[in-house]
């Protein structure tokens, strides 16, 4: 049955909303269907006296077919280290509830909260615009980020192998990729990390958010636990490509207290480099989180919501460049002091592996005219 997402405590309330019902969502992470920030309308189940919203259907993953134009998204952020990335994916069936990516879903008249788990779309044709991309005259290799939006290797790339398309080409043409996930999926594709890691050419970061299994299931409920993340890493780094650990995203009052266990596991099973980031709450996402930590940490929620404004000017969110990652405040200055001082201590890297564009080789596509000279 669906009720109004109203905490007794008026600091802590977020606008009336509808939660979808526990057993329709199960194995989610949000809790509602929130409507996106354009749309003129509001929609809400309702109980129509005859008990039928308890005879709906749990909810499903629906696949959608998206035919983009082009695949290479680009970005002048001072914020972050590249200037290109591909997202196989839009929508994420991980269901991480602080996913920064979930406001994206509001451009395609779909919710940010459980539609942004289970109405994905499936970018058909991925590979062969890359390798158009690619062929283009003018083009010149940067390193390409994959997964910095939704994850490349989510459940559904079992079945579709966007990314694996994808990283065949980019292996054909000797192009330098970035890789953020937090799948164990990723070992699927070593055979073609593995060289391309040999020539300077990949690298993988593995987004680690917390030890407990339990909590991980809260936070990330379709997500490999965080013992298979481990796993990843070490087999990442046994087979020679470059690993990073991603804590991220650190999430006042609920993971901060993980940080130095986090980096001492990671570093052991092989990572050598190391970074954070500081939760973020842009547009739909503030109040999606807030339903989420009040239904599932209402002990906590008060003093985890004063310290994300604590971070942010006294805001829920400040999406000023220099401040959106790390956040600003004695707060975030602690937990930033805390990773430093860790990451040294345990032996972290501090600067960034260098990937190599000077190897690439532009795709050839189709017949083509041999040269005279």
């Amino acid at each position: 049955m669906s009720r109004l997402a109203i905490s007794p405590d008026p600091q802590l309330a977020v606008p009336p909303g509808p939660l979808v019902d526990a057993e329709r969502r199960r194995g989610r992470g949000a809790l509602s269907k929130r409507s996106g920030r354009f749309e003129k309308e509001a929609r809400e189940e309702i109980d129509d006296g005859w008990g039928s919203l308890d005879s709906l259907d749990a909810l499903k993953t629906n696949i959608h077919v998206e035919k983009p134009r082009a695949i290479v998204t680009r970005n002048d952020s001072p914020d972050i280290s590249f200037d290109r990335s591909i997202n196989p994916y839009r929508g994420c069936e991980h269901g991480c509830v602080y996913c920064f990516a979930r406001p994206t879903h509001a451009y395609m008249g779909l919710s940010p909260g459980l539609d942004f788990e289970t109405e994905l779309f499936v970018k058909e044709g991925a590979a062969q615009l890359l390798e158009r991309e690619l062929s283009a005259p003018r083009y010149v290799p940067k390193t390409i980020a994959i997964g910095t939006n939704t994850d490349p290797y989510q459940p559904i790339e079992r079945r579709h192998r966007v990314m694996r398309s994808i990283l065949e080409i980019l292996a054909r043409a000797k192009h330098p990729v970035a890789i953020v996930t937090k799948s164990a999926l990723v070992l699927r594709d070593l055979d073609l990390l593995a060289p391309m890691a040999e020539q300077g050419l990949a690298k993988v970061a593995i987004s680690v958010t917390t030890l407990d299994p339990g909590l991980a299931r809260i936070m990330e409920p379709r997500a490999a636990t965080p013992a298979r993340r481990i796993e990843a890493i070490e087999k990442l780094a046994a087979a020679g490509v470059p690993v990073a650990v991603m804590t991220a995203p650190v999430i006042p009052a609920v993971n901060d207290d993980e940080i130095e266990a986090i980096l001492t596991r990671a570093h052991a099973a092989g990572a050598r480099e190391a970074g954070y980031v500081m939760l973020r709450l842009p547009l739909e996402l503030r109040d999606l989180f807030s339903e989420w930590l009040v239904a599932n940490f209402p002990d906590k929620a008060r003093r985890a919501l004063s310290l994300v404004r604590s971070t942010r000017g006294g805001k829920i969110y400040d999406s000023t460049f220099g401040k959106r990652m790390t956040g600003e405040g004695p707060y975030a200055w602690m937990v930033g002091r805390r990773f430093e001082i860790a990451a040294k201590r345990i032996g972290f890297g501090q600067s960034q592996t260098k990937l190599r564009a000077d190897l690439f080789e532009p795709p050839r596509r189709g017949p083509q005219q041999l040269a005279l000279f």
